[in-house]
């Protein structure tokens, strides 16, 4: 018999925290990617707090910044395609959350910093992108691609 990492109930809120977040993923990376006009040059000069100086770096120089946009649309697609379907878990989990670590230290949700693009409230330390990120460290230590998803079918042995 199987030993079982999760009990029914914690694999299938797992997995659906797994499959949400890969759809929030993949609809950002779609979305940018049908935009003809979108570019993260506006969100990278906005950007406060002590990298700031990098992020417009990377906005200022016109080849930087269309390796960035490449870069942020299909990080984004493939890091949500590979979420959903439970590939790669680990190592996309990881780049998930560190995709989703720059954006956060681009605008970091600090009293003092006014930001140009609208937010849905207001946050101090704790926004929405942190809490993304605290979910897919859940993710991480508590991984379900080898129970549900194509890691099972990859890296599971067979008897």
């Amino acid at each position: 018999m199987k030993n079982k990492l999760y009990s029914d109930s914690q694999l299938f809120w797992l997995v659906v925290l797994r499959v949400a977040i890969g759809w929030h993923f993949l609809f950002e990376g779609l979305a940018k990617l049908s935009d003809p006009e979108w570019s993260s040059y506006f969100y990278l000069m906005d950007s406060k707090g002590i990298f700031a100086g990098f992020f417009k770096m990377l906005a200022e120089n016109e080849q930087t910044l269309n390796i960035v946009n490449y870069l942020n649309i299909w990080g984004l697609i493939l890091i949500g395609l590979f979420l959903m379907l439970g590939l790669f878990s680990k190592q996309v989990t990881i780049a998930a959350i560190l995709l989703l670590s720059l954006y956060y230290l681009s605008h970091p949700p600090f009293f003092n910093l006014d930001y140009a693009l609208p937010d849905a409230g207001n946050h101090w330390i704790v926004d929405k992108m942190l809490i993304e990120i605290l979910a897919l460290v859940v993710l991480l230590v508590f991984p379900t691609g080898k129970e549900i998803g194509l890691d099972r079918l990859i890296f599971t042995k067979k008897k």
